[in-house]
């Protein structure tokens, strides 16, 4: 009896550890998929404050309480076609993209918002202007080449729930210039802390 006692026991043990197990995990996937999400860097766009392979963690719920402020990093899905710089309306080379195609990709993008929903912008030499006012931009990589994408002087207005998305290495970061600015309702949410590598674990 004693021993039928112990294998009981000892199978009770494991359905509870399995149960801990289970519910831990789906804790961490509810988490994942309404609170907390990792996301990987993937380019060299956000350079200097985030490199490639950096990890950083987005909250996916205050974005829908509240809107995108200028200056947050925010993940969000772009446009379709903007892989290829594909402007979602005709415009010339001296003026950014004013709209975005109406479908969105599936892939994930990471950029900082700089305009938001009614302003006028435009750029020069690699410097946001915003209702003709130069903004302070001290995240901007200094070291970043003058491309292509330099000098739009040419003003656009931010639609309604629109934001203006662009990368802190202006010279290697295609972004809202190319392919127009990113609706509220494809933000995925804000990185608010970088937690790998280990040495620039920190809040953004």
């Amino acid at each position: 009896m004693a021993r039928k006692g112990k294998e009981q026991s000892k199978t009770g043990s494991l359905i509870e550890l399995v149960t801990i197990v289970a519910v831990a995990l789906g804790l961490a996937l509810g988490i994942q998929a309404f609170l907390v999400k990792p996301f990987r860097i993937p380019s060299e766009s956000m350079v200097p404050q985030l490199a490639v392979g950096q990890r950083v963690l987005v909250d996916r719920v205050s974005g829908r309480f509240s809107d995108p402020g200028r200056g947050d990093v925010v993940v969000f899905k772009p446009p379709k076609g903007a892989d290829d710089g594909r402007c979602g309306t005709s415009n010339s080379s001296t003026m950014p993209c004013g709209r975005p195609t109406k479908e969105r990709s599936e892939t994930n993008f990471i950029k900082r918002v700089v305009g938001l929903p009614g302003e006028r912008l435009k750029v020069v030499k690699n410097q946001v202007y915003i209702n003709g006012v130069r903004q302070e931009e001290p995240f901007i990589n200094k070291g970043t080449p003058c491309a292509e994408l330099c000098n739009m002087p040419e003003q656009i207005t931010i639609p309604k729930d629109h934001y203006f998305m662009m990368g802190d290495n202006r010279g290697a970061s295609a972004d809202s210039r190319e392919w127009g600015p990113v609706p509220k309702k494809w933000m995925i949410g804000n990185a608010f802390m970088t937690y790998w590598p280990p040495k620039r674990i920190g809040r953004l």
